[in-house]
């Protein structure tokens, strides 16, 4: 299993983003989603509350099966997890989606998210051959989407009253960017 390297700082390779394993990544992720709040603006409640690992593969499996997702960590070079998502891609129209990102709290405000989301962004355009790629992320959640707007996204639409949290409707907002916006930058 090879890893895909990327994020530079002071030219060094600092981040690289590797196949999930489930019985490395797992305990991470779950420490990462540490509370309703953040396990909704996550995944949307589409797990409960709090993940359970089996719940969470087998939702990875049935994505995999009916939409093509892979899931991938963003690892330091230690091998220290900082960040996950999953990606698919249309081969029919060439459309790649991001889903379920989340990052470290302990890395977040620090431009991990943004870096692992250029690597990720990269990785898309360059070895899936994906033309554009998109993601949606409640409009509530400003630090992701602020994050995403950093590594090169653009708000495409948005749908209002979308999703229902405890006594609140929150907005989702789709952003997108396309290999030709991004012009195979890696680091900036």
């Amino acid at each position: 299993m090879e890893a895909w390297n990327c994020w530079k700082r002071n030219g060094k390779r600092t981040m690289r983003i590797r196949p999930y394993i489930e019985s490395e990544d797992y305990p991470h992720i779950a420490s990462w989603i540490d509370n309703e709040r953040i396990h909704a603006l996550w995944c949307a409640n589409r797990l409960p509350y709090p993940i359970l690992k089996e719940n969470l593969h087998k939702m990875l499996e049935q994505n995999a099966v009916e939409w093509t997702d892979c899931a991938y960590v963003a690892t330091e070079n230690d091998g220290t997890a900082i960040g996950f998502f999953v990606y698919s891609v249309d081969t029919s129209n060439n459309a790649g989606f991001f889903k379920f990102v989340i990052v470290d709290q302990r890395k977040r405000g620090k431009g991990y998210g943004q870096a692992m989301m250029r690597l990720a962004v990269k990785y898309a355009f360059e070895i899936t051959g994906a033309e554009f790629v998109q993601l949606n992320v409640f409009d509530e959640n400003a630090a992701a989407k602020h994050c995403y707007e950093k590594a090169g996204f653009t708000q495409r639409s948005i749908t209002k009253n979308a999703f229902p949290y405890q006594d609140e409707l929150w907005s989702r907002c789709n952003m997108i960017i396309s290999k030709g916006v991004w012009g195979g930058r890696e680091d900036s």
